[in-house]
Formats: C-alpha cells, sequence, structure tokens
C-alpha cells in the first residue's frame, strides 16, 4: 500500500480550504484517508499552515511520498529539513545534538524572513490606507471649494450711467451757492 501525503479540497467556490492527509494512493482525492495531519489555507497572506509535525515527519520517515504542493508545504514548514538531518543522524554524520542545534538556527532565520514579510505586508497595508485618506480629503476640499464658489453671492456691479450722476449731483450743489450770490 503506498502512503501518500496530499491535499484533500474543503471550503466554498473560489475559497479553498485544504486538509493535510495521509491516504492511501488508491484513494479519491476528498475520500477516504489515513490520517489528517494539519490544515493549509491559501486565502491569506501569507498562506495559515497548521501541521502536526510529528505525525508527519513519522509519515515521512516510514516511506509516504508527499505530492508536488505538498512537498512545497512540508519544505516550508521545515519538516522535510527535519526528516534530512535524522538522515544524516542514521547515517552518522550528525548527531541529534548537532540536528537540534542547526534546525533551531534554520527555524529561527525562518522565522525572521515570516515576521518581516507580516511587517512588509502591514506597513504597506497602512501605507495604502493613508494614501487613500490624503486623496479623498484632497477631492473633499476640492468639492467644498467648487461649492462655496458657486454660493458666495456676486457683487452687483454698477453701470456707468449711475457713476456720471454722482458727480453731477455734486456740481449741483456748488451751483447752489452761486445761486445765492445772484439773489
Amino acid at each position: 500500500m503506498a502512503v501518500k501525503i496530499r491535499l484533500q479540497r474543503h471550503g466554498k467556490k473560489d475559497a479553498a480550504f485544504f486538509h493535510v492527509v495521509a491516504a492511501d494512493g488508491r484513494a479519491p482525492r476528498d475520500g477516504a484517508f489515513i490520517e489528517k495531519l494539519g490544515t493549509y489555507n491559501p486565502n491569506t497572506n501569507p498562506a495559515t499552515i497548521d501541521l502536526n509535525f510529528e505525525s508527519t515527519l513519522k509519515w515521512l520517515q516510514n516511506g509516504a511520498v508527499p505530492t508536488d504542493t505538498c512537498k512545497a508545504i512540508l519544505s516550508y514548514k521545515g519538516i522535510l529539513m527535519k526528516k534530512h538531518l535524522l538522515d544524516g543522524v542514521k547515517k552518522g554524520a550528525l548527531t541529534e545534538a548537532q540536528v537540534e542545534e542547526r534546525f533551531a538556527k534554520w527555524q529561527d532565520s525562518k522565522d525572521g524572513k515570516i515576521n518581516s514579510k507580516k511587517d512588509t505586508l502591514s506597513s504597506g497595508a497602512k501605507k495604502a490606507e493613508a494614501d487613500k485618506m490624503k486623496a479623498e480629503n484632497a477631492a473633499k476640499e476640492a468639492k467644498a471649494a467648487k461649492v462655496a464658489a458657486k454660493n458666495t453671492p456676486v457683487e452687483e456691479v454698477i453701470p456707468a450711467t449711475e457713476e456720471i450722476a454722482a458727480p453731477e449731483t455734486e456740481t449741483s450743489e456748488t451751483e447752489t451757492p452761486s445761486e445765492n450770490t445772484e439773489a
């Protein structure tokens, strides 16, 4: 019986969610399985992977063959790295202490990369939100200025004939004293 570590699809249309399972190679994709090893959610960024490390490692050491996608997932989580190092112990190239040291070092570097990606994504999202708010405020101010310009009362323009009439009134006042002198 050939055991495969593969994905079993769950979830809605366009929102796939997978279980990582150890199953007989002859069983259908979503059919019977031997053991559920974890879950994989590609809808999040970065993808959410939750695996039972010891159980998955046990299946790999007993000869289970992962599919291509599962191989990438197991490599990402470090299970294949741990298997490789433990194979070195079997051959006498490494000791258990060296394996644990190397794996811990690899795990720390991997966690650093994942955390930096999460930080980059969150800072990018915050920057995008800030840029969106600036654009909305600029559009709002432009619209308010346009409305204010439309609603301001237009000053009345005095026709030129009225301006000429005003000086004539002054001249009539100056004429009044001359009339007084005639009397």
